[in-house]
């Protein structure tokens, strides 16, 4: 399918989800209602494309209590349910957690009002098997140490829609800034990255960014430190992927012996393994993109 702007949509800048027909789920930053929010570029659309390659939008943002501009991959639930989330309006202004039914019928989940309940959920959404919604915001929490806006939360939200704010970053050690979905396991772990934060000494002022993994109590572990901006690469700003052993995969969009970038490995010690340096050339640079992993082991990503 090839987008053409305005009503059929416009910039999908996330990923795609597939349901058991092979029908594809996905959101746009722009089009969809463009005579009445945002015009002419509209506030972003949720929509389906079918094997043939037809489209069908979903959901038309309006801008206002339902959210504008998706940009994060969509899940899909055994009923058919999509959640994702929004990166602005809301009742508050920063941001929803939302929910699209079969029929095409948006529920705001949670509206972000901003510091302490959080803000932009640029992120993708995680859910267990009781239906709650795990996610992180770019912004927001307790800390003031990254200015007025705050460093970031981890939060559930329950499926009737209340949210639980589960760790608050402070900017420090612990990272600031979570990028892209997290990773649940079978205890409700939670793990993922920071792009900031951690070692303030690489990249200063503001550091290289950690891989942390927060339990379901809140309690938050730092498993590993990018340090090094060649040794170890920094700036991971996808999320991190699990294999059956526990090792975690992730890319840095920076670093490495190239300055281009990296794909790691951190193994269950926390010992992290460079698997690739980006050299600019035929092979890429600056992965954006969480990775993908087959059953041979072999990782995928762009």
């Amino acid at each position: 399918y090839s987008f053409r702007g305005r009503g059929s949509g416009d910039f999908p800048t996330a990923g795609l989800v597939r349901d058991a027909q092979g029908n594809l789920y996905g959101d746009t930053i722009e089009g969809g209602d463009v005579a009445n929010c945002n015009p002419p570029y509209g506030c972003g659309m949720v929509f389906k494309i079918d094997t043939a390659g037809h489209e069908s939008v979903l959901y038309k943002f309006e801008g206002g209590n339902d959210g504008r501009q998706p940009q994060s991959t969509l899940i899909l639930d055994v009923a058919g349910n999509l959640y994702g989330t929004t990166v602005g309006g809301g009742a508050g202004g920063n941001g929803t957690v939302f929910k699209i039914d079969p029929a095409g019928n948006e529920t705001v989940l949670h509206a972000f009002q901003g510091r302490l309940d959080g803000s932009v959920p640029l992120e993708g959404l995680v859910q267990d098997a009781q239906g709650n919604l795990y996610g992180s915001t770019e912004f927001g929490g307790t800390a003031k140490s990254c200015g007025d806006f705050g460093c970031g939360i981890v939060y559930k939200i329950s499926p009737s829609g209340q949210e639980t704010i589960l760790y608050n970053f402070s900017g420090g050690a612990d990272g600031s800034e979570a990028g892209d979905a997290l990773v649940l396991d079978s205890e409700r772990n939670l793990y993922g990255i920071t792009g900031l934060g951690g070692d303030l000494s690489c990249s200063k002022p503001f550091g290289c960014g950690v891989v942390f993994k927060v339990d379901a109590s809140g309690t938050e572990s730092v498993l590993f430190t990018f340090t090094n901006e060649i040794t170890t690469g920094y700036n991971p700003i996808s999320g991190v992927i699990r294999d059956a052993a526990g090792n975690l995969y992730g890319t840095t969009y920076r670093g490495g012996a190239n300055g281009m970038g990296t794909v790691f490995k951190l193994d269950a010690a926390g010992n992290e393994t460079l698997l690739h340096s980006f050299t600019g050339g035929a092979d890429g640079a600056y992965p954006m993109a969480s990775l993908a992993m087959d059953a041979a082991g072999n990782l995928y990503g762009t």
